[in-house]
């Protein structure tokens, strides 16, 4: 009798101690989140594996488990698996991006755009930068911020360039634009973040990619300040258009402007003012006519001006001018 209540407690204690270890839940280590428009949560780390569930970007989860670059994770439904590391946001960077996109909610918007390929979106402007998410091609964006960052060199080629010349002086840092961009991707879901500007292509209205190219220009902004009717009573947008010459990186962010306005004669766009002496930044500021006729302006700082006053023009009809921060004209210059 005596052995059988040993074992008949032996038996609970057993019992006991597995229905504790499957139904114990686990505290977490971390809260992290999905980064990529989905990410699969798998059965084991091993290269045979099935699929569990899937999330999606942005979705809450409880880091349990460390192995390598495999994190065991535990979804909002219960559901435990393993994902990659670098599929997953921390809970630091993940207020970082919604904070970026708070940011970007109060911008005026420069240019709009696509991505050209596959392309990855950061936290800050640079390559080594945190990525918040991957970008497929032709997603589109709004561009807000231009930044011009050194392109990082590679640690072999600055130790091959000490072993051919150690008296040679360093090659002048290249640098390159990134910008301040709010994605649409397909879940309808807007992300802010940093995009290498040259894997975005501008959508730049007929016929102002024409007009720029024939003048040397790259276009890095545009902006309607009024509309008029043409003959057939459509409305026509007149447009600045900001820009510069030469490759990427520079310090300013534009260094000329133009403005076209649509030609009642000849019934086409034409050149009706041209800037190319300044080193301006962004934000443009447009206040656009608000009726047919009407006066519009726009403003901006010049970086080669030592001052923090604005350079400010007005447009009366198809008539442009650079006016003085009291609003009288500026005097025009002679050529």
């Amino acid at each position: 009798m005596r052995k059988i209540l040993l074992g008949t407690a032996l038996m609970l204690v057993v019992c006991a101690a597995w229905y504790f270890q499957i139904h114990h839940v686990k505290q977490p280590l971390e809260t992290a989140y999905a980064g990529n428009k989905q990410v699969t949560l798998m059965n084991t780390t091993a290269q045979v594996r099935a699929p569990l569930a899937t999330v999606n970007f942005g979705d809450r989860l409880n880091v349990l488990e460390r192995f390598q670059d495999q994190v065991k994770v535990r979804a909002t439904n219960g559901v435990m698996g393993w994902v990659n590391e670098r599929d997953l946001l921390s809970a630091d960077l993940w207020q970082k991006s919604r904070d970026l996109a708070a940011r970007t909610d109060g911008m005026v918007v420069m240019a709009h755009g696509h991505t050209r390929v596959l392309t990855n979106l950061r936290i800050a402007p640079g390559r080594d930068m945190p990525r918040i998410r991957q970008l497929t091609k032709a997603v589109p964006v709004l561009m807000y911020e231009r930044q011009a960052v050194e392109v990082p060199v590679a640690a072999s080629a600055t130790r091959a360039n000490d072993q051919d010349d150690s008296s040679a002086e360093p090659p002048m840092a290249k640098k390159e634009d990134w910008w301040l961009v709010r994605a649409r991707t397909d879940d309808k879901m807007g992300i802010s973040g940093w995009l290498l500007g040259r894997f975005v292509e501008l959508e730049v209205p007929a016929p102002l990619p024409d007009y720029a190219s024939s003048a040397g220009m790259r276009i890095i902004g545009w902006f309607e300040l009024s509309h008029v009717n043409d003959s057939s009573g459509r409305a026509r947008p007149q447009f600045l258009v900001v820009g510069t010459h030469g490759a990427e990186g520079q310090s300013c962010d534009f260094t000329l402007l133009r403005v076209f306005t649509w030609g009642l004669q000849r019934q086409r766009y034409e050149t009706a003012f041209v800037e190319s002496d300044v080193c301006g930044k962004l934000p443009v500021k447009v206040t656009a006519a608000t009726a047919a006729g009407g006066d519009a302006t726009f403003a901006f700082h010049d970086a080669a001006i030592p001052s923090s006053d604005e350079r400010t023009y007005r447009m009366h009809q198809t008539i442009v001018r650079r006016v003085r921060a009291d609003g009288s004209p500026a005097p025009r210059k002679h050529r």
